[in-house]
């Protein structure tokens, strides 16, 4: 009987090593990822350069290491607007920017950035995650070889940086300005001469002459670079970009390649960061504008009612112009246009009446 006992109790324990055996080289064998990121962004560039350090962070917590992201300013491995291609190509695993830097590549990708007199960061946001938006932006990217993911908002942007004032819309004619995306091309109907660099080439190109214009995001990024030194109006509000977004991409052969929990690990990481990105703006733009405002004498402007007019009207005709140029453009303002609208309803009776009726009656008099 001790004998059985003992050859029970042996076969037991045998069982479990072998059962460690098996299963150890499976833990061991876990694939490792060691991966490149490029940005448009300067180097140290609060939130938005940040939050890619932030993001490849995450990342290597949240994977436990199996993932490392090495990330890399604009202009520190590829060129700040060479990120679409070097990610395409895979010389790089990753990137970030913003997709209305990609016109060239496609009309459509304009649509993912912002569009003028269109979605604030909310409106975006539901088109991403509860509409069509992400759907059609992963369509408008698939034959780049390219997995787009919603990286964040920066709000509601300032309309810029202007050494002259505009009190017309003549006032556009002959005027240079950095400005991208269907904003610029606004502007350019308007008179203006459209000028895209990357974000630190902006001040010096201000200074110098060689622009007479800039809008970049908003107090607190504005504030850090410097504009109010180079230019003496401040404007508002950005009818240009009501809520813009900025963008994660994968080369999608290896995001395709990865294991499905790491695809989901960095899926919910860019969700993560997406509320990070405008959570920052949001609570550091006050402070900012008031340190312009009172610390630096910025001179704060509001747009005329007849200048708004003006460009709303080229916008919708500008907007339509540039969506017929190619299908995939057709079909993401189409549906863009008719979630707009849908979601304008609402937003009348909730955000605008939230707003109008109450916070500047009560909450701000208070």
């Amino acid at each position: 009987m001790e004998r059985r006992e003992f050859l029970k109790k042996a076969g037991i324990g045998a069982a479990a090593v072998a059962a460690t055996a098996v299963g150890a080289p499976a833990v061991i064998a876990q694939k490792k990822y060691n991966w490149k990121m490029v940005t448009t962004w300067p180097p140290k560039l609060p939130v938005l350069q940040d939050g890619a350090e932030r993001f490849a962070k995450r990342i290597a917590e949240l994977t436990e290491g199996r993932i490392k992201i090495q990330v890399f300013a604009g202009g520190e491995l590829v060129p700040p607007l060479g990120v679409f291609d070097a990610v395409s190509a895979g010389t790089v695993e990753c990137g970030t920017g913003a997709a209305y830097y990609w016109a060239g590549k496609n009309p459509a990708t304009q649509w993912f950035s912002a569009v003028p007199f269109g979605l604030n960061a909310q409106g975006m946001a539901a088109w991403f995650h509860g509409a069509n938006g992400l759907k059609l932006w992963e369509e408008t990217y698939a034959p780049f070889n390219l997995v787009p993911r919603p990286g964040g908002s920066t709000g509601v942007q300032m309309g810029g940086w202007f050494n002259k004032k505009i009190n017309s819309l003549d006032d556009y004619k002959g005027l240079k300005m950095r400005i991208p995306g269907l904003g610029g091309k606004v502007v350019a109907g308007a008179g203006g001469t459209v000028v895209l660099t990357a974000g630190g080439e902006i001040f010096t190109n201000l200074e110098r002459g060689v622009i007479d214009a800039t809008e970049w995001v908003g107090p607190m990024h504005d504030l850090r670079m410097g504009f109010y030194q180079a230019a003496k109006y401040y404007y508002y509000p950005g009818w240009h970009e009501p809520g813009t977004y900025l963008e994660f991409m994968f080369n999608k052969k290896v995001y395709d390649g990865l294991p499905k929990d790491l695809q989901a690990i960095i899926d919910m990481a860019c969700v993560e960061n997406e509320m990070w990105t405008l959570s920052q703006f949001e609570s550091q733009n006050g402070a900012a504008l008031q340190t312009l405002i009172t610390k630096h004498n910025v001179e704060l402007i509001k747009f005329p009612d007849d200048v708004m007019a003006g460009l709303k009207k080229l916008s919708v005709d500008i907007v339509e112009a540039e969506a017929a140029k190619d299908p995939m453009a057709k079909k993401v303002h189409e549906d863009f246009k008719a979630f707009q609208k849908v979601i304008g309803t609402w937003g009348a009776i909730s955000e605008r009446a939230y707003y109008n009726d109450i916070v500047e009656k009560y909450a701000l008099k208070a």
